[in-house]
């Protein structure tokens, strides 16, 4: 049966490297609707290839589309709005939800999937790192099905036993889940961004577009500048404690500048089981959108020859103050990840428009989690 899919957030790199996929098995996949933000133009020349049955557009770049879209024949139904992705993902026309949506505005739609008991492959991670618990409480309720397509937690997933993974899909994850599965704790590795070797006092002095520059990884601007301050990791390691019901003390992070191990299971009995590939977004997605099968991803295989050197190393904390501030967040829980993302996104933002130097991030951020209370959360309100 061919699954028909949403992706949300088309015209961006998880977009991109998830359509690859996708017209790589026609006669698995389907896709249903597209979403984008503002980039009508590359979504008027997605929704002519693929036309799929529904697209939606930003409110301020609708009639334009609607425009260019007018006379040509196509059976897509044009909506605009946040609203309308959240209508779109409830469709019983739809049976996959690929949320590629940076920023908060991916909540609603991702929240919406889940209660409406679909597939859903997460790449955002604001859900995860916002909702936490009341995600996974809705989606063990509704019965749906939630995969990351984070590179190092798809890499964690691969190295768990199948009846853990199941578990995990299922969203039923408590705090013995792992212990369960015999894991002492899990390890996620980080590049270190384009400022590892960069001595501290100049960092300062960087700019959006160095930020943006990732050695191994094509992301877009704000992922990349979160990248390059260690916060990407921070709010992955926040992730993992929700995936797999693991306390923060049992999810470490390790400096891997080479992007080719994602990730590293512990065992009881001192193994460590590691997952390998080359740093190609297309490879989790795959495996996420085949689970429990395997397909080709279109990405070279690694060869491991040519790689030649793996080097690890402890990340620094004083260059990277961010992924202290997301395991003390992880620690409080409650609002406190809701926090810590809330005002990252707005220090990025001045950040990218020239208005805070690069450590200023973690100083902002590290103030609004000093100043605001930790509650409870309950509600996406």
């Amino acid at each position: 049966m061919v699954q028909r899919i949403a992706l949300l957030g088309a015209t961006g790199s998880i977009g991109a490297s998830a359509l690859e996929v996708i017209a790589r098995h026609p006669d698995r996949f389907k896709v249903a609707a597209l979403t984008a933000h503002q980039q009508d133009e590359r979504l008027h020349d997605l929704i002519r290839h693929y036309q799929p049955a529904y697209a939606v557009i930003g409110t301020e770049r609708s009639g334009r589309l609607r425009a260019a879209l007018a006379g040509q024949g196509l059976p897509t139904r044009l909506l605009e709005g946040p609203q309308a992705l959240e209508e779109i993902v409830r469709s019983d026309d739809i049976d996959v939800v690929i949320t590629g949506i940076v920023g908060a505005v991916g909540l609603g739609p991702t929240l919406a999937a889940v209660s409406a008991g679909k597939r859903v492959l997460i790449a955002n991670k604001e859900p995860l790192v916002m909702l936490g618990s009341l995600l996974m409480a809705t989606a063990q309720t509704a019965g749906a099905t939630v995969l990351s397509i984070d590179s190092e937690h798809n890499a964690v997933f691969q190295c768990l036993p199948e009846s853990t993974q199941q578990r995990i899909t299922g969203a039923e994850v408590t705090d013995s889940t792992l212990a369960a599965a015999d894991v002492m704790g899990v390890t996620l590795t980080a590049s270190g961004g384009p400022f590892l070797h960069m001595p501290a006092e100049e960092l300062a002095c960087v700019t959006p577009a160095q930020a943006a520059a990732h050695p191994n990884w094509q992301m877009g601007q704000k992922i990349s500048v979160d990248s390059a301050s260690l916060m990407n990791k921070g709010l992955e390691l926040i992730e993992a404690c929700v995936l797999f019901g693991l306390p923060s003390c049992q999810v470490n992070v390790l400096i891997h500048p080479q992007s080719i191990v994602h990730s590293l299971v512990e065992f009881s009995d001192g193994s460590v089981l590691a997952q390998m590939a080359n740093p190609d977004m297309r490879i989790p997605i795959a495996n996420a959108l085949a689970y429990p099968e395997r397909i080709a991803s279109g990405a070279p295989a690694l060869q491991l020859q040519a790689v030649g050197a793996l080097e690890f190393e402890e990340p620094d904390p004083v260059r990277f103050p961010c992924l202290r501030l997301a395991k003390d967040a992880a620690r409080a829980g409650g609002t406190a990840p809701a926090i810590l993302n809330a005002a990252n996104e707005i220090a990025v933002a001045a950040f990218s428009a020239r208005q805070l130097l690069f450590p200023g991030i973690a100083e902002l951020v590290e103030r609004v989690l000093q100043r605001l209370p930790v509650e409870s959360v309950i509600s996406l309100d």
